[in-house]
């Protein structure tokens, strides 16, 4: 299975993630009526895609005090030792470790730090395409993907009862990378 005649338009290459034109995003429901929802404004990180499209691979980097709920309090606490511990633990990690299929889904298997803890994890991922950059010459990729995880899984929030914060945690990407070469 090669990607050129599966994805069209596919380009091969090392892509830096654009911040600006990207969003990594969380959700968890309070009191179990509500969803809050908060993102991370600092990120970094590169794809890169092969000749198979398996064979591709993404790492990222996030900054845990850039926590943004839209409520300055709120994000005060969570950037605090009883859910990031951003004095601690400064940053989040995805290093991808294979990129599979399911149907028509594209799933990135890979290795999530959050507090110092690394699990496993799998993307569910929307590739969104390949075009023109804004300057001239330039290659821009897109890729949506979605996951969720257990916060007790990393030691997030383990004061924190399930009743007050869900366990379960919905992370969504939208991600928006240049090609460097």
């Amino acid at each position: 299975m090669t990607a050129t005649t599966e994805i069209p338009g596919y380009l091969t290459g090392t892509w830096t993630i654009d911040a600006v034109h990207s969003n990594v995003s969380f959700i968890v429901r309070h009191l179990g009526v509500t969803k809050v929802r908060g993102r991370f404004t600092e990120l970094e990180g590169t794809l890169t895609t092969a000749d198979n499209v398996l064979d591709s691979s993404v790492t990222a980097t996030m900054t845990a005090s850039s926590v943004d709920t839209t409520n300055s309090q709120r994000d005060e606490h969570v950037r605090s030792a009883d859910f990031l511990d951003v004095d601690n633990h400064p940053t989040l990690t995805f290093r991808s470790t294979g990129v599979r299929t399911d149907g028509a889904d594209y799933l990135i298997d890979g290795e999530l730090t959050l507090r110092g803890v690394t699990k496993a994890v799998t993307l569910t991922a929307e590739l969104g395409g390949f075009g023109d950059g804004m300057t001239e010459g330039s290659k821009v990729i897109g890729v949506s993907a979605r996951t969720e995880i257990r916060r007790a899984d990393f030691g997030i929030g383990a004061n924190i009862p399930a009743a007050v914060v869900s366990d379960k945690v919905v992370i969504e990407l939208d991600i928006e990378a240049i090609r460097e070469d």
